[in-house]
């Protein structure tokens, strides 16, 4: 079983927007009519802090929670899916591993299921088998993937259609920003100007963001400096996941 992540700040990461946009489709799925399907989706685009919302949520809920591997076969992903359950399996087929599964979280159906990279089950042709877990379970099962991840659950009707909700995770705004410094460099004082700079120059991709936080952090360090507005610094200083030019230097 994985231990709780207490290195989240439910303050910090629950003003995130994206957050929020989670934690509302689970709530949805949780209380769910019973005619109403249990699987929801939740989309977007790498680095926009879908996984900081997810262990959230896990926190928050005191959820299940896997990330899948590339590796995982069905078996893997049921066994891995027991241990989070703290059951220790009896038997060994996948038949009698799903059955198992499908017990354990029948117990306490309204703990939700949150499958992180679900997008590995769509590549392997796994999500015929958590939709089997889900439907005589009933427990409410979160689905995140990268952007493409509905295109591929529509490639299977009997899944697509047992969805309740599709959730995209959008980029970062101002506020977001803002609540990352806030966070991450509290000590540092960074106009709205500035924030919005960073917000710019990072597509508004959260994990990109926080990296430029960090990198003023250390700046103002190194500078003695506590303070910085727009201008503060070059273009070509921020952090933007694309490599430098020949002959440019990035300064830290």
């Amino acid at each position: 079983m994985n231990d709780r992540n207490t290195s989240v700040n439910p303050g910090g990461l629950a003003a995130l927007k994206n957050v929020a946009r989670f934690l509302a489709l689970v709530e949805r799925l949780v209380d769910r009519g019973p005619h109403l399907p249990g699987l929801g989706v939740f989309h977007g685009f790498s680095g926009y802090g879908k996984t900081y919302a997810s262990l959230y949520a896990w926190n928050k809920r005191d959820a299940l929670r896997l990330e899948i591997g590339d590796s995982w076969t069905r078996k893997k992903f049921l066994e891995k899916l027991l241990a989070e359950a703290d059951v220790k399996p009896a038997k060994r087929t996948i038949a009698d591993l799903t059955e198992e599964a499908i017990m354990a979280l029948g117990d306490d159906h309204n703990r939700p299921l949150i499958i992180d990279e679900a997008d590995k089950l769509a590549d392997k042709g796994m999500l015929e088998l958590v939709r089997e877990i889900q439907e005589h379970s009933q427990v409410p099962v979160l689905l995140i993937g990268e952007e493409q991840l509905p295109a591929k659950i529509m490639k299977v009707e009997r899944v697509h259609n047992r969805v309740l909700d599709w959730v995209p995770a959008e980029p970062c705004d101002l506020g977001d920003a803002r609540a990352l410094a806030d966070l991450f460099c509290p000590e540092l004082t960074l106009t709205d100007e500035l924030l919005t700079e960073v917000v710019g120059h990072t597509k508004g991709v959260a994990r990109r963001i926080v990296i430029n936080l960090t990198r003023m952090q250390v700046y103002g360090r190194n500078h003695r400096k506590d303070s910085f507005g727009a201008g503060a610094f070059e273009r070509s200083w921020f952090f933007t996941s694309e490599p430098p030019r020949r002959g440019e230097r990035r300064v830290a």
